[in-house]
């Protein structure tokens, strides 16, 4: 006789602190860095952001990086190269 075995794929939630920076009191001369998905219309979506927090609300300027695909997290090198050189970071979707 054949026995079934059956697994369980529930785990139990992890906890972990998460430390939020705080956030700049205004955007003004700030450099903002805008990480895009990779799915449709993120980019422009992020691009227009950008002017408007740039036209209205003083932003220095913006720079974008694309994400490997959609369903990762930013990779290192976004990471590192966003410490350097902005300000706040907003990422994006599309579709």
């Amino acid at each position: 006789m054949k026995m079934l075995e059956v697994f369980d794929p529930t785990t139990e939630a992890k906890e972990q602190a998460i430390a939020f920076v705080s956030r700049p009191s205004s955007l003004q001369g700030k450099w903002i860095g805008l990480v895009e998905n990779t799915k449709f219309n993120s980019d422009r979506l992020l691009q227009k952001i950008g002017k408007i927090l740039e036209e209205e609300y003083g932003a220095a300027g913006s720079v974008m990086w694309r994400k490997r695909n959609a369903s990762v997290p930013a990779h290192a090198e976004i990471l590192d190269e966003a410490r350097h050189r902005v300000d706040v970071v907003v990422a994006g979707i599309g579709d």
